[in-house]
């Protein structure tokens, strides 16, 4: 489901928390968990391998150790030889009475007795037989051995040589009380004299010394052992009732030493086989796997445990700190929401120094900026319209209009008609410019004529006491400036030079510069030879203008207000300066950038506040 959301691009859209979850689930408990499988995995089969290894090993020490025992087994019927009385009646072969006969059975029956029954508690009974008479000596209680018993060898007829021959209890027929595993070690006699056989002696061995070798391999109760020959045929088994039988699987084995897995009643099992080298004999040991890996199951039960504890515990902890790491996202979340639906007066807790804390701070800090900048833009548009609303004024100044209406009157009381005519065109051309308000800036041409009607208004008035000369170096239609920002300074030099001097002269220069920045500007020299401005008049001045460059209403400086327009407009590289020696003049420089007709458009466009960032 997982990577059906991938795949579908749904899980991009999912809850963080549960990325997180989702995210630690697929690096931990997962490799965790493939990782105890394999471990699992890994350490049943090598338990299953040295299992493997090892028991093949024990089954050849097992068939070496019967085999050592099968080797003494064959001395035993040797020691027939070392006496004399019993080989005498073995080669006797006359006719006797039956006392005789008794006596001759009395002797070697005692041998027998004596000679293996009294020195071993591992034969069952010692049987001799040689010519059509049987001697016997048993430990036990038996049935089935008699001489017309037609599946004993009997006598000379069998010859064996020196070779002995191990007879299994279903080639006999014999039955010991109890039904003891056992096994038949058959040996010719043979006169050394002649090399006549003299008979055959059969000793019942008790299968103890195989079931003594094998309860050292055997898994009580779980693993199943049992040796056969060759050919199949069981000779002892962990259940009794199988001794004898034939094992016809033998033929399906891949494998005569060694081990190997196979599966028996849907149980998988392991058989690991080892056949004998001189006797052929074949043991095998045969257990269920589920047994040998009994002790992987605790591992694994304890593993699963320890994998379920583990995956709780840190799935807990998982969650708690996919909570802990989300809980400031969404918190922060949450307060960008408020912002953007427009509420700015958001705080912010933030304690953490983490990537979250940090950009709690970073975004917290974007807000109080911008709460910064709104406050200042505001103030700034307040002060803007107050200066512009202050500017405007200035250009319909009531005493102006009054003292030049007041000329015009003279003008025509005096008969000066062409004066007058000349007066009211120039006085129509300044209203006509002073009322055209909508834009901020205006080619250069039109703001010096606008000086120039009205230096030319108070020439009128002040006749010889005022003169004035303007000179203007730059291409007047190429270039654009601010609105009236040359009335208010000549306003101030003849309002307060020619209250103090009978005669004031104004000089305004336009030239073309390159400023220190390599940008090319306007620069405007309005100088007059007036009373200038004291020193200490003057340090007020220049502090009001760094101190408040927005300028307020009630200094009563139009300077100070033409220096808060180009502030405004052009940004802190641009302002107005004010040189003045007392008694001399004073000369006043205005610079602000070269604006062509393109950048006029350009400027508008993105509003004057934003001019000194364009540049």
């Amino acid at each position: 489901m997982i990577f059906k959301s991938i795949r579908d691009g749904k899980f991009k859209n999912t809850r963080l928390s549960t990325k997180l979850i989702i995210t630690y689930f697929l690096l931990t408990v997962v490799p965790m968990g493939l990782l105890s499988i394999l471990a699992y995995y890994e350490y049943t089969k090598s338990i299953e391998n040295q299992v493997g290894e090892y028991i093949p090993k024990l089954l050849k020490q097992a068939n070496h150790n019967i085999e050592n025992n099968l080797d003494e087994l064959e001395k035993l019927p040797e020691l027939i030889y070392s006496s004399s009385d019993v080989m005498a009646v073995l080669r006797d072969d006359t006719m006797k009475n039956q006392s005789q006969s008794q006596q001759d059975k009395f002797v070697v029956e005692s041998f027998l007795t004596n000679t293996y029954l009294d020195k071993s508690n591992e034969i069952l009974g010692a049987f001799l037989l040689s010519k059509n008479r049987s001697f016997v000596s048993s430990r036990i209680p038996y049935n089935g051995f008699n001489l017309e018993n037609s599946s004993l060898p009997y006598g000379e007829e069998h010859a064996l040589g020196e070779k002995m021959e191990i007879l299994l209890p279903n080639q006999a027929n014999l039955k010991f009380e109890g039904n003891p595993p056992y096994l038949f070690v058959m040996k010719q006699i043979t006169d050394f004299d002649n090399r006549k056989s003299l008979g055959t002696i059969l000793l019942a061995v008790k299968l103890s010394f195989v079931e003594k070798i094998l309860s050292d391999l055997e898994e009580k109760d779980n693993a199943t052992m049992w040796v056969m020959d060759e050919n199949g045929k069981v000779i002892f088994h962990t259940n009794p009732s199988k001794i004898g039988s034939i094992f016809n699987e033998l033929n399906e084995y891949p494998l005569v030493n060694g081990s190997f897995q196979t599966v028996e009643q849907t149980e998988k099992t392991l058989i690991s086989i080892n056949r004998s080298s001189i006797h052929k004999w074949i043991l095998v040991h045969s257990i269920p796997l589920k047994y040998l890996t009994k002790d992987t199951d605790v591992v694994k039960n304890v593993t699963v445990f320890a994998f379920i504890i583990l995956v709780f515990i840190t799935t807990t902890i998982s969650i708690f700190l996919a909570w802990t790491v989300t809980k400031p996202i969404k918190k922060l979340g949450h307060i960008m929401q408020e912002v953007e639906e427009g509420n700015l007066n958001v705080s912010i807790p933030n304690h953490s120094r983490d990537e979250v804390g940090i950009l709690a701070h970073s975004f917290d800090s974007m807000i109080t900026k911008i709460r910064e900048l709104i406050r200042k833009n505001y103030s700034i548009e307040l002060r803007q319209k107050d200066a512009e609303l202050y500017a405007l004024q200035s250009q319909i100044n009531p005493h102006f209009m009054y003292n030049t209406l007041q000329t015009i009157s003279m003008a025509v009381e005096e008969g000066e008609s062409k004066t007058v005519v000349e007066m009211v065109t120039i006085l129509g051309r300044m209203l006509r410019y002073s009322l055209s308000n909508k834009e901020h800036l205006v080619p250069l041409s039109d703001e010096i004529s606008h000086i120039e009607d009205y230096l030319k208004i108070q020439k009128f008035r002040f006749e010889e006491r005022l003169s004035f000369d303007i000179q203007v170096q730059p291409d007047k239609e190429l270039y654009f400036t601010p609105k009236f920002i040359l009335q208010p300074i000549v306003e101030n030099s003849i309002k307060y030079g020619l209250e103090k001097r009978k005669g004031l002269r104004i000089e305004i220069l336009v030239q073309e510069l390159i400023s220190e920045r390599g940008d090319h500007d306007l620069l405007f020299v309005i100088r007059d030879n007036g009373p200038g401005i004291s020193k200490h008049r003057l340090e007020e001045i220049n502090l009001d203008m760094q101190t408040d460059p927005i300028g307020k209403r009630e200094s009563g400086f139009g300077m100070l207000n033409v220096h808060s327009r180009v502030k405004m407009m052009f940004g802190s590289n641009y302002e107005l300066k004010i040189m003045s020696i007392e008694e001399k003049g004073t000369e006043i420089t205005i610079q602000i950038p070269t604006i062509t007709k393109s950048k006029v458009t350009q400027f508008l466009s993105r509003g004057s506040d934003t001019y000194e960032e364009a540049n």
